[in-house]
């Protein structure tokens, strides 16, 4: 099922949560709205389901106005971080819950609701759960029961509110994986809020970027990470380090040192230049031209590559920068040393930009 929100407007109180967003979302599409605490993707997801109503604006589902319909009407599942299940089902009866409530004419036969439920937790591979409760189960298998539980309405949309923000790293890795393979086995149309960068670049086909009520920036994971359009985009994808300069000739003026760089600004303007952690070059000859002079604090392994992390000499300021294990052998890094940083690659944006 394709949906399109039309110019939705919310407020609550003096707060504006959406500020007239219109989107797309392609029928078997998984997107992700992707954005810091408040910036209005849970109420974006909310207006979607029905279970909140926006105060302009309107929500198509495949080209019909579903505005006023009903939340059970508009065949969505909805998966909510906190599970939300039924402690006082065992875990069959909790998926077996939205078909045994169904109207008595569109109800299956009890028979007909077990077979769908043990499909349902063979799909999400915890069938041999199925006599367990809620606090029997790991918080990763609730999720997974939750989910079965959202699917067996067949909905033609799925919404999942943070739906792995509740879980420790290593089960919400695990989890992504899954649900990524099992999108591409049901291509049922999907959206998941996250604030979680990681976790929508790595599942998403498409990332939708919100900040204060309105949406910044969409496209492909490797598209809006390599290209972003906007400071706030830059600063939310991944590590940054910021640089407040000037353009001048042949570069950007930092300090007072110029980094070199293409700029599309002319002279005189004042940009903020973004490089990340890979970006950034460490020098130890002091001597070395257009770099920044910066003091080592620590040097952190991480497995494949390592962190070092550096304090400006010129202005209160710290740096990050990857470096391959082979180059910090080479490099011999101590705290206290002081070193050059060079960018390799800075990308620029007006000052003003900041506050937009």
């Amino acid at each position: 099922m394709s949906i399109q929100v039309r110019n939705i407007h919310k407020r609550f109180g003096s707060f504006v949560a959406l500020d007239d967003v219109s989107l797309n979302f392609h029928e078997g599409e998984l997107v992700a709205l992707l954005g810091p605490s408040g910036c209005g993707k849970t109420t974006l997801l909310r207006i979607i389901a029905g279970l909140e109503q926006a105060d302009a604006g309107s929500v198509l589902l495949e080209g019909r106005d579903a505005t006023n319909t009903h939340v059970r009407e508009r065949q969505v599942g909805f998966v909510f971080q906190h599970y939300a299940l039924f402690k006082h089902m065992t875990v069959f009866d909790n998926v077996a819950f939205g078909l045994r409530v169904k109207p008595r004419g569109q109800r299956p036969n009890e028979a007909r609701i077990a077979d769908k439920v043990h499909e349902l937790l063979n799909l999400v591979q915890l069938d041999w759960l199925a006599d367990r409760y809620p606090a029997q189960l790991s918080g990763g298998q609730r999720q997974r029961i939750a989910l079965a539980r959202a699917l067996a309405v067949q909905p033609q949309v799925l919404l999942l509110d943070e739906p792995f923000g509740a879980l420790d790293a290593k089960v919400r890795k695990e989890l992504r994986r899954w649900l990524r393979n099992l999108h591409e086995e049901l291509h049922v149309t999907s959206i998941f809020v996250t604030h979680d960068q990681e976790e929508a670049l790595e599942v998403a086909d498409r990332v939708v970027l919100m900040n204060h009520g309105k949406v910044e920036q969409q496209g492909a994971p490797e598209a809006v990470y390599n290209h972003p359009a906007s400071p706030f985009v830059y600063g939310f994808l991944g590590s940054v380090n910021l640089f407040h300069g000037r353009v001048e000739e042949g570069g950007v003026q930092v300090g007072s040192v110029r980094l070199a760089t293409e700029a599309d600004f002319a002279a005189g303007v004042d940009v903020l230049a973004f490089a990340r952690p890979h970006e950034l070059n460490i020098v130890t000859d002091l001597a070395t031209e257009g770099g920044l002079a910066a003091k080592v604090t620590r040097v952190l392994f991480l497995g494949s590559s390592s962190r070092v992390e550096l304090e400006g000499l010129e202005q209160e300021q710290y740096f990050e920068v990857e470096v391959p294990l082979s180059e910090l052998a080479r490099l011999d890094l101590t705290p206290g040393q002081e070193v050059r940083i060079v960018p390799s690659r800075l990308r620029l944006f007006e000052q003003e930009a900041l506050a937009g």
